[in-house]
C-alpha cells in the first residue's frame, strides 16, 4: 500500500495531524522478510537489544553469505536452510538455537511468505505465527507488522503503545484494548502506520530504548 491517502487519516484525527507534521515522511522499516524478523524475534528474547543485535551481526558475519559492494564485504543474514541445520552459536541458549532451527525449517518450505501473510485475517495470520516455537503476541505482531510489511495491524500487545497513546492523547492512564481498538478505527487503513509515529514520540520524549541500549 502507497501512502497517498496517509494525510486522510489526520484529517479524521487531530493528534495524528500533529504526528504527521512532526515527523514528515515518516514510515515504518521492514526487515527483509517476515523469516529475518522472526530470528530477530527469537534471538533478542530477554536480552538487551544491544546483545541482540551483536549475535545477529556476528551470525551474518559467521554463517551468512557475503558480498562485495565498492570494495566493501557486506554479510547477510544466513537463510533457511543454514539456519535449519543450527547446531549452536555463542551468546544463544540451547533452546533459542532449537527454536532457529525450526524456524529455518520452517521457512524452507515457504510458510513464512510476505504476500500469504498478508493476504490472512489479522488473527488468523498471528495464530499461525504463533504456532513457531518462541513466538507469542507480541513477537507475531513484530513479525506481521515489520516482516511483512502490513500496513493496517494495531499492535495491541505492545506495551508502549499504550502509553504512547495515552501521552499523545493527553489521558490518565494506557487506555484498554477495547478502548484503544475503537481509537484506532480513525487511523484505518494506516494503523501500523500511526502506531509507529506514537512509539517514535514515546521514544522522544523518554528514550527509554536509547538508555537502555546504554547499559
Amino acid at each position: 500500500m502507497d501512502g497517498s491517502a496517509f494525510p486522510e487519516v489526520g484529517q479524521r484525527d487531530l493528534v495524528v495531524a500533529k504526528l504527521q507534521e512532526r515527523y514528515p515522511g515518516l514510515r515504518p522499516v521492514c526487515f527483509y522478510s517476515p523469516y529475518e524478523a522472526a530470528a530477530w524475534a527469537l534471538i533478542g528474547q530477554r536480552i538487551r537489544i544491544v546483545q541482540a543485535a551483536g549475535i545477529k551481526n556476528r551470525m551474518a558475519e559467521d554463517l551468512g553469505p557475503s558480498v562485495e559492494i565498492h570494495g566493501v564485504r557486506q554479510h547477510a543474514f544466513p537463510g533457511p536452510q543454514k539456519l535449519g541445520t543450527l547446531e549452536a552459536f555463542p551468546g544463544l541458549t540451547a533452546r533459542k538455537v532449537e527454536y532457529l532451527r525450526r524456524l529455518g525449517r520452517e521457512a524452507a518450505e515457504q510458510k513464512l511468505e510476505a504476500a500469504y501473510l498478508r493476504s490472512l485475517p489479522v488473527q488468523e495470520a498471528f495464530a499461525l505465527l504463533e504456532e513457531l516455537p518462541g513466538i507469542g503476541p507480541f513477537s507475531s505482531g513484530l513479525i506481521l507488522l515489520r516482516g511483512a510489511g502490513s500496513p493496517d495491524v494495531l499492535p495491541t500487545s505492545e506495551p508502549r503503545l499504550g502509553r504512547a497513546v495515552a501521552m499523545a492523547y493527553d489521558l490518565e492512564a494506557p487506555p484498554t484494548r477495547e478502548a484503544l481498538q475503537h481509537l484506532a478505527q480513525n487511523w484505518r487503513p494506516y494503523r501500523t502506520w500511526v502506531g509507529l509515529h506514537l512509539r517514535v514520540m514515546l521514544e522522544e520524549q523518554t528514550a527509554e530504548i536509547s538508555q537502555q541500549a546504554k547499559t
